[in-house]
């Protein structure tokens, strides 16, 4: 389970706040689930955990199993969605066992490309290439670069064996080029954005390549779409989150900052950043979603959040179980006068100072909630997922945002071909 914990809002957000705003969570939960709301036609992951089948599930599973015995590693191409949610994952998991991925076309940066082929020229490489259109500028350069690369290595014919696409099902370039070339593909389902896209073949397919379990990752889900369904916000944690961002919002509290103090969260935070920035910031309203990871951030970051200016709110993503466990050695000398902690688990320090920082920020002017899940395993990521899928969407529609579109991203790309003389 994940836990909420709202203690540090007091006299921010109290349970009368809640029961006020229940009537507009619901209509936000009814608009959501009866789709007929502002993009309504972005919301198959809503139900999407529980119709993912097993047995496609299966066979990416035995898809792995025949890349990795003729693969030394990964390379996803993709940005945004097609790259935050696979990132994250691995990241997070932080598993020896699994095939290495490396990524490209999430940024075109030439010495970046030149140090990843340096990794990549004595190996073999696989490469997904994630793209509903085919023609995203990063990802679509990225994709010509790195088949460029794999051409001194293979034949054309052996990259039918070495390039999976991942795309739109009957339209696009990149459909086009899979099509054409003979490269096996996967579809991205017309009904879902980039940023919700991680449970589809998105992030699915790379996942399960590289050796990560993408049955129990679906299950966490599953589990979150059991539990963060029910429109009472006092049953639902994942709604009260979202209304306590809305009062929060309504109170001047415009930036968000997600804080861990488990640094294998950081790419989750990075998930969780572009999911809130692209799905609120739009028609000059939205949280402002910033992500710190402590102690390192403390001794930077920490100073801004204990005294800075009080138009910020802060959300802790916390682990109860860790994986390993570190105990504190006894000193004879005992200089630094650490010698009490002698005998004591790192992890257990590391809590205490998670417990120290959440009520020094409150009582600095930074109300705070924590979000606490119960063992770093890929059930409870799933399930967190989708926690943050459906508390986006809520707050959209309480702000009174479309949460599914991403008009803004248009504006730069429109800018830069300018700039580049495209036609």
């Amino acid at each position: 389970m994940i836990k909420f914990d709202r203690k540090y809002l007091k006299g921010y957000v109290e349970a009368r706040d809640l029961e006020n705003i229940s009537g507009q969570v619901k209509n936000a939960h009814d608009a959501l689930e009866n789709k007929n709301g502002a993009g309504s036609e972005f919301t198959g992951w809503v139900d999407l955990p529980s119709r993912i089948e097993d047995k496609f599930l299966g066979e990416l599973k035995k898809l792995g199993q025949k890349v990795r015995k003729n693969s030394d590693c990964i390379v996803s191409i993709g940005i945004g969605g097609s790259y935050l949610g696979i990132r994250a994952t691995v990241e997070y998991l932080r598993d020896p066992k699994l095939l290495p991925i490396y990524y490209a076309g999430h940024n075109m940066s030439s010495d970046y490309f030149y140090d990843l082929f340096q990794k990549l020229k004595d190996k073999r490489v696989t490469v997904v290439v994630i793209s509903k259109s085919g023609t995203t500028t990063e990802p679509a350069l990225a994709f010509r670069i790195v088949k460029k690369f794999l051409l001194k290595k293979y034949s054309e014919k052996q990259l039918k064996d070495r390039i999976i696409c991942v795309t739109d099902g009957k339209k696009g370039s990149l459909r086009q080029i899979a099509d054409e070339s003979g490269y096996q593909s996967f579809v991205i389902p017309d009904d879902i954005g980039g940023r919700f896209s991680v449970l589809t073949p998105v992030g699915l397919v790379p996942l399960a390549l590289a050796g990560v379990d993408i049955k129990e990752l679906v299950e966490g889900a599953r589990q979150g779409q059991s539990e963060y369904s029910k429109a009472d916000v006092f049953k639902n944690s994942s709604y009260q989150y979202a209304a306590s961002r809305f009062l929060l919002y309504n109170k001047g509290k415009e930036i968000e900052v997600f804080a861990s103090f488990y640094d294998n969260m950081y790419y989750v935070g990075e998930f969780w950043k572009q999911l809130y920035g692209e799905s609120e910031g739009k028609d000059g309203k939205g949280i402002f979603p910033a992500s710190v990871i402590f102690s390192t951030d403390l001794h930077s970051m920490g100073q801004w959040m204990q005294e800075g200016k009080r138009n910020v709110f802060e959300t802790f993503v916390h682990i109860d179980q860790i994986k390993h466990s570190i105990v504190i050695s006894k000193e004879k000398s005992d200089l630094d006068r650490f010698n009490f902690l002698a005998g004591k688990e790192l992890d257990f320090i590391n809590k205490q100072a998670y417990l120290a920082t959440r009520e020094a920020h409150y009582e600095g002017g930074v109300p705070n909630m924590s979000i606490t899940i119960c063992k770093s395993d890929l059930f409870h990521l799933g399930q967190l997922y989708y926690f943050y899928e459906r508390a986006v969407a809520i707050l959209g529609y309480l702000i009174g945002i479309n949460p599914f579109n991403q008009p803004g991203v248009e504006a730069y790309k429109s800018k830069m071909f300018t700039l580049l003389g495209r036609k």
